[in-house]
């Protein structure tokens, strides 16, 4: 048997299908490709024009022009770009995925400085049969006696061309709708993916409505331009007012002249800002801008805290605004939004491979011209190029964070409450980022100051070496946090939800420190000292063990008597740390109802108080008929100081208050 090389064929009735279907996964994204298209060709020319090959008319004015016909189901795509002529119509359109950017820049790459253009593959305008099931272009190239071509194809696979009668130099792209897209003809609709996508393209993009009424507005001769359509003048009359003279004479006053306003045709608004704010060098910004730019980008009307511009040219192209939302730490969630875009481009949001994963809990743009626009995630897995664009993002949010805490410690601590989560998170995720935050976490005291690491350390030194204590409800916890008040003691508050998994990242970091719950157990500065040999202290413990158990009709309860300095606290309830972080781990993952000495952890200990009246009473009154009322008041009285009863035991407890305070009438 002979052998045969050769290259594979592709044949275009196969492959079109697919294309069609799985080009891109939203079918909405037509309409960037073929704006995008619309860019290109304005580029190029300005290019040329540039390069002293093409001679620009003083009246043009580059710009994108999309029309929608709801009634015809058509869109229509035109720019005054530098168009086609026959041959390029072959070689760019009949030749599936031949890149015209590329080739362009491929032909002048020597002659001017690279100009960015947006289209890589060649395959943008192919979007456009995933809705369609008629295309047509019409084009006219800049080059002198360029004779205009037509183009049409239906289904993609067959097309006919020959000469056109387009008389302007740019290419005009129709889209007649297939019967499952028949809303992107629909102008709401076409405003709505247009801002989506093109809000920021690098030429002013036009909509306009072909079966709609025309608009008008008024304006007066000093806003009249050349280019207006006058409708119709309007003639104000001078408005005048009867006053009194300083003779007491009576006289009519011209409060306005007389002028004359004009109905024109309503002008064109652009779409989309051709000059967004982070190409601008950070110090042409304003602090008014950044903010105008958030509330425009993000619709969110609560100011941002702070923001970092990203301007970098070399080893890659990068530019864009991270800004620094205002977070609400009462709700779990944390949502931000990190739009990618490509030479002003939209390409997605939130790009995990791009853009490291805790900054997603920010709002931001971020433009990079050297991401393809066709984005493929497991492709972006793999590429170092986009680790080091993630790597430079991380480096320089750490590098401004940790500059604001050197330079200005006072804003850094107002902002600390709201950053905090952010900052911990991508502590969480990211080595690099930890290693360069280690210095500048702040820890927010009872006394509402705020504290290094090192610094809580230091304070707690002399009583509790490498043991920081925290606090998680301020309510729940208001006893404990009495009590270590009332010796001098101190506490940090951790009420964030991402607070759980950060301490067990610092114990890990830190070797030796150990974070405890103010209410995790009692500190041996709160207790009396007891004797070893105290045998009636022991016995009477026991005693009091034993009654409450009998009376809480609860064996494993663990119960605990201490002599308390303060004689008024009667009981409490302590778990260990331990024990609750399990349950937090438990709750974490839907475990509810299971007990957390199943996985070695103690449950809750019940302190009683032998200094408080109310417990020596029960002492002394083992038989009384009120002591197993007292026992379950105590009991619930604790379990309210540390967190919150069930329904069931909030209806008895306020049934058992009643028929205290009514023994204490009577």
């Amino acid at each position: 048997m002979s052998t045969k090389s050769g290259s594979l064929s592709i044949n275009s009735e196969n492959i079109f299908p697919i294309i069609k279907k799985w080009l891109y996964s939203d079918h909405d994204i037509f309409y960037r490709e073929l704006i995008s298209n619309g860019c290109d060709a304005i580029t190029k020319l300005k290019k040329l024009e540039l390069m002293g090959e093409y001679t620009k008319p003083e009246d043009l004015e580059f710009k994108i022009q999309v029309s929608v016909d709801a009634n015809e189901k058509s869109i229509s795509f035109t720019d005054n770009g530098m168009g086609m002529t026959f041959e390029e119509v072959e070689e760019y359109i009949n030749q599936i995925a031949f890149s015209g950017a590329r080739d362009f820049l491929d032909k002048y790459k020597d002659k001017a400085n690279e100009e960015q253009i947006i289209g890589h593959f060649g395959l943008g305008f192919y979007s456009a049969f995933m809705v369609a099931d008629r295309v047509t272009i019409d084009t006219l190239s800049y080059q002198d006696g360029a004779a205009a071509v037509h183009w049409e194809s239906e289904g993609g696979t067959e097309f006919t061309m020959g000469e056109g009668d387009k008389e302007t130099c740019g290419t005009t792209v129709t889209l007649y709708l297939n019967e499952d897209s028949y809303e992107f003809a629909n102008e709401y609709r076409a405003r709505e993916v247009i801002q989506k996508y093109c809000s920021f393209m690098p030429v002013p993009i036009f909509l306009n409505n072909a079966a709609g009424e025309p608009e008008y507005e008024t304006i007066e001769t000093d806003e009249l331009t050349e280019k207006d359509t006058i409708v119709e003048t309007i003639h104000e009359e001078a408005k005048t007012e009867e006053k009194e003279n300083e003779n007491g004479e009576k006289e009519v006053v011209e409060i306005s002249p007389a002028k004359d306003k004009y109905k024109i045709l309503k002008r064109p608004v652009a779409l989309n800002d051709v000059n967004p704010l982070w190409n601008k060098h950070p110090n042409e910004c304003t602090e008014e801008e950044y903010k105008a730019f958030y509330r425009k980008v993000f619709m969110d009307y609560k100011e941002p805290l702070f923001w970092i511009h990203l301007n970098m040219d070399y080893p890659f192209n990068l530019k864009g605004i991270l800004y620094f939302p205002k977070i609400n730490t009462e709700y779990d969630s944390i949502e931000g939004t990190i739009k990618l875009y490509n030479n002003q481009v939209f390409i997605a949001d939130n790009i995990k491979e791009v853009i490291p994963e805790f900054l997603m809990l920010l709002k931001g743009v971020i433009d990079c011209p050297d991401l393809p626009l066709n984005v493929s995630r497991s492709a972006l897995q793999n590429d170092g190029f986009v680790k080091k664009i993630s790597d430079y993002i991380t480096k320089k949010v750490a590098d401004k964070l940790s500059g604001m805490c050197k330079t200005d410690r006072e804003a850094y601590e107002k902002y600390w409450d709201d950053i905090s989560p952010f900052i911990k998170f991508g502590c969480l995720k990211d080595e690099k980022f930890a290693e360069k935050m280690n210095d500048y976490i702040l820890f927010k005291n009872l006394d509402g100051k705020y504290l290094t690491l090192k610094d809580c350390l230091e304070e707690n030194k002399e009583k509790h070496e490498n043991t920081i204590f925290y606090v998680t409800d301020e309510k729940e916890q208001s006893q404990y946090i009495n009590m270590f008040k009332e010796e001098g003691l101190d506490a940090v508050m951790m009420k964030h939800n991402i607070d759980s998994p950060f301490i067990g990242h610092l114990e890990q970091k830190n070797e030796g420190l150990k974070f405890l719950r103010i209410d995790a157990d009692l500190n041996d500065n709160f207790k009396e000292e007891v004797k070893e040999d105290d045998e009636e202290f022991k016995a009477n413990s026991e005693k009091l063990s034993e009654i409450f158990k009998k009376a809480l009709n609860n064996d494993k309860l663990e119960i605990k008597v201490e002599k308390l300095k303060n004689e008024e606290t009667s009981s409490m309830i302590t778990v260990s740390e331990e024990s609750r972080r399990m349950q937090d781990m438990m709750k974490m993952y839907n475990m509810y109802g299971m007990d957390p000495s199943m996985f070695g952890g103690a449950g809750e200990t019940l302190v009683l108080n032998a200094n408080n009246k109310l417990v020596q009473y029960v002492l002394s009154h083992e038989e009384g008929e009120n002591t197993s009322k007292i026992c379950e008041q105590l009991y619930d009285l604790a379990l309210l100081s540390h967190g919150s009863l069930t329904p069931e035991r909030m209806t008895k407890f306020i049934a058992r208050s009643n028929e205290i305070m009514m023994m204490n009438m009577a």
